[in-house]
């Protein structure tokens, strides 16, 4: 259990329906049950209240989110251990909660006015069924021209047509965007200047609704305006409310390393270097490993031939002393896209359609994902 005053996650229990569930309250304390449902209303949550353990005990067993007040500890002793139970309360000095909370089975002792903001994002986690978060991966290329873009959006496209939810975002502001790279760059939709002024929580379901869809997923990309940087704090909210959809999200980064980028580095799972096999680009890929590796801990290196003398794709991973993702196939759209051509990955066929696939069998089957 964790007495809650910042931020701590915890995944709350999916609804039985496998849909978005209401969040229970017990409690008879006025001011309390005023203040939780201030919050639920700030979450977008309407939740079900009761003075004690409702009937049919079902309501209390399927809550995606039970918060019990702490003068309803007494009345709720005798129901079933769960998890997602929240025990609140207000007095910072009262050592008797810790047993009260065990009494009950509380996951987490929550004191308000100090929790609020954590108990505002659990609440909202519930309103918009979160379960398990999207399998983040990032594509940066070991030197200009690698082809890092293109394998970004072939990656996400293929994870489109095997069926599962997928986003894709554009991280480089001077790359000229994805949607372009896609065929999509008159598509309606907002793009990363609309999100500029974006803090805290920014609803994922929302999210994904406002941005264009190309070939089955959402783009995120930039315009053609002057914006060229977004603040970290909205690079984070974000980022955060893609992952909370679940499926894939697959970032495509610049090679610099700024604030903005740091924080997109933060939220992945998993990063792929592209690397040309050729001594200049494993140099020059040797010095972006370097920085990318300050951020993010599991970056695998994809080569992409054709190969120097000397060279294949084990020296290169052996060179930059990075795990071996892959060779990334030679097709001429991953070396150089067309205006008129289908954008990568989107026939379905060819080496590079059967790279990405067997990616991202091995990247879930890892991740524990179907």
């Amino acid at each position: 259990m964790a007495a809650v005053t910042a931020a701590v996650t915890h995944d709350p229990p999916p609804a039985a329906s496998g849909r978005p569930g209401k969040p229970l309250i017990v409690t008879e304390d006025v001011e309390l049950l005023d203040d939780l449902l201030r919050l639920c209303a700030a979450a977008g949550a309407t939740p079900e209240v009761h003075h004690g353990v409702p009937e049919p005990r079902s309501s209390w067993e399927a809550a995606p989110l039970v918060l019990v007040g702490d003068d309803a500890v007494r009345r709720v002793r005798g129901a079933a251990r769960r998890r997602g139970v929240v025990l609140v309360g207000r007095d910072q000095d009262d050592s008797g909660v810790w047993r009260r909370a065990v009494e009950i089975g509380a996951d987490h002792v929550l004191m308000l006015p100090d929790g609020e903001q954590w108990l505002v994002d659990r609440i909202a986690d519930v309103a918009e069924g979160v379960g398990r978060p999207a399998l983040t991966v990032g594509v940066i290329g070991g030197r200009g021209g690698a082809g890092a873009s293109t394998l970004a959006c072939a990656l996400a496209v293929t994870s489109a047509r095997e069926g599962l939810r997928s986003l894709l975002v554009d991280a480089d502001p001077l790359g000229g965007g994805l949607d372009v790279l896609l065929g999509g760059e008159t598509a309606e939709g907002l793009r990363w200047p609309a999100f500029a002024a974006s803090r805290g929580r920014v609803g994922g379901g929302a999210l994904e609704e406002s941005l264009p869809r190309l070939h089955s997923l959402r783009v995120l990309s930039w315009d053609r305006g002057d914006c060229v940087a977004i603040p970290p704090q909205a690079v984070r909210a974000v980022l955060a409310a893609a992952r909370r959809r679940g499926g894939t999200v697959v970032v495509d980064l610049p090679r610099r390393i700024d604030d903005g980028v740091a924080e997109a580095l933060a939220q992945l799972d998993l990063g792929i270097l592209v690397v040309p096999a050729e001594l200049r680009a494993v140099a020059a890929a040797g010095r972006v490993a370097s920085a990318v590796g300050m951020v993010l801990r599991d970056l695998r290196v994809a080569v992409r031939g054709p190969y120097a003398p000397g060279l294949d794709d084990r020296e290169v991973a052996r060179l930059l002393g990075l795990p071996l993702a892959g060779e990334v196939p030679v097709e001429s759209g991953l070396l150089r896209p067309d205006e008129g051509k289908e954008p990568p990955g989107v026939a379905g066929r060819g080496p590079l359609a059967r790279f990405c696939k067997g990616f991202w069998e091995r990247a879930l089957l890892e991740a524990g994902g179907a």
